[in-house]
């Protein structure tokens, strides 16, 4: 039986993620640290004046997504 059938959906979607937004938020960062070569421009290429909101929304949206369709996914439809 499947683990996740009996544990609430919000539960699982939480977890899901969370798991997703760290560590997309750490392969964003270390990759932009890595194409810049600085953490200077790093910070001022993402976290600058209003920039910083662009990317919690985005990666906020993006893991409120996948946190709902895995649950779902897991929840529902995988046996």
């Amino acid at each position: 039986m499947n683990k996740y059938k009996s544990q609430p959906f919000f539960k699982i979607a939480i977890r899901f993620a969370i798991v997703f937004l760290v560590l997309v938020t750490v392969f964003e960062v270390g990759f932009s640290v890595l194409k810049n070569m600085s953490f200077s421009i790093m910070v001022e290429h993402i976290f600058s004046d209003g920039k910083w909101q662009y990317f919690v929304k985005r990666i906020g949206f993006m893991s409120a997504f996948y946190g709902v369709f895995m649950a779902g996914w897991y929840k529902f439809i995988k046996k």
